[in-house]
């Protein structure tokens, strides 16, 4: 057993005492006092007067003294009850280099870890509501058109229809994709498939979408080797290209080619996606994959494609989640679009 471990098992008399400066001060006055009674016991005892002025002495310097070293706990305290009002503005000086200044600095990195959260969870409620309330906005218009008898309920309106509400569950699937993240509760199950497969049946999906969509949008797809097999979660990976081959329609024009190439080499996979839309400006590059990071497409004067801007956080997760990375590059020399390229290593 160590020390700290022993002393961590002695009784703690000082803890009903409210004060660390009147803490501090019965230290000095119980050790000096038994330093004079040591002393008397000696050599003998020195004359009352001496005593007593050395007892105030120690216990005036000690809470002059200890008044810096509690001025950071005070501080706490008041930034402390401010963050439970929801004020998470407050910092604490920390100029010492001791525990209560280690203390200080962790107290002041909590406190912006606060607010930073904080302001991620206004940030989702005000986005979540915008994105709800456009499909919802937009369904309730086609509903009240077909009732009122302003338009027939033809396959055109209720295709009209089901596209919003089609919009609504990716939003609240992904939404729930999410609070599953935060929990933790989407463990990966990793296994050795065949990936051609895969990659055709997210584009067969795209293909259906985009022609309802009206975009008729055209897939090249390419693996090397043909036969290339990957160790990774099938049904996570198949969420990743989804979202990147969706991602790469709603920003391409219509009619236009989205590539999904995939090489399997030694290291491990390499998987990208190219659109031939404006692109992706090269500040907005890291953004786009925040929560609701929407970031301008290059050359745009403004504003987004309505996505939910959920999808590509999404396959970011899943990325990391495997070990590897992603990223939006350069296209290739001579040729316009965005190209977003997953990197996955081999190993298990």
């Amino acid at each position: 057993m160590t020390v700290r471990a022993v002393l961590d098992l002695l009784p703690r008399p000082l803890d009903p005492v409210r004060s660390i400066k009147l803490k501090i001060g019965i230290l000095v006055v119980v050790s000096e006092t038994a330093g004079l009674a040591f002393f008397w016991w000696q050599i003998g005892w020195l004359p009352p007067r001496t005593s007593l002025t050395a007892i105030i002495v120690a216990l005036l310097s000690s809470q002059v003294l200890a008044h810096g070293m509690t001025r950071p706990l005070r501080e706490m305290t008041v930034a402390a009850q401010s963050m439970a009002r929801g004020d998470y503005d407050r910092r604490v000086r920390a100029t010492a280099r001791d525990e209560v200044g280690m203390l200080a600095a962790a107290f002041n990195q909590m406190a912006a870890d606060l607010a930073a959260a904080d302001r991620q969870r206004r940030e989702l409620v005000a986005n979540v509501s915008h994105e709800l309330r456009t499909p919802i906005t937009a369904l309730r218009a086609v509903l009240e058109n077909v009732v009122d008898g302003v338009a027939e309920p033809d396959p055109a309106t209720l295709q009209t229809a089901l596209t919003q509400t089609e919009r609504l569950g990716r939003l609240v699937t992904e939404l729930l994709d999410l609070s599953r993240i935060d929990a933790g509760v989407l463990p990966l199950r990793r296994a050795w498939f065949p990936l051609a497969p895969l990659l055709a049946e997210a584009v067969a999906e795209a293909e259906v979408a985009s022609a309802v969509g009206g975009r008729a949008v055209t897939f090249d797809v390419s693996v090397t080797p043909s036969g290339a097999k990957v160790f990774a979660d099938q049904e996570r990976l198949h969420q990743v290209v989804v979202n990147l081959v969706d991602n790469a329609v709603r920003h391409g024009p219509a009619g236009g080619l989205v590539r999904v190439v995939a090489v399997a080499r030694p290291s491990g996979l390499v998987l990208e996606v190219h659109d031939q839309g404006p692109g992706i400006a090269p500040a907005d590059r890291e953004r786009v994959f925040e929560r609701f990071g929407r970031g301008r497409r290059a050359g745009a004067e403004g504003g987004t494609d309505g996505g939910t801007g959920l999808g590509l956080a999404i396959a970011r997760w899943v990325v990391d989640l495997h070990g590897g990375t992603i990223a939006v590059v350069d296209p290739p020399p001579g040729t316009a679009g965005s190209r977003i390229r997953v990197s996955l290593p081999v190993s298990a």
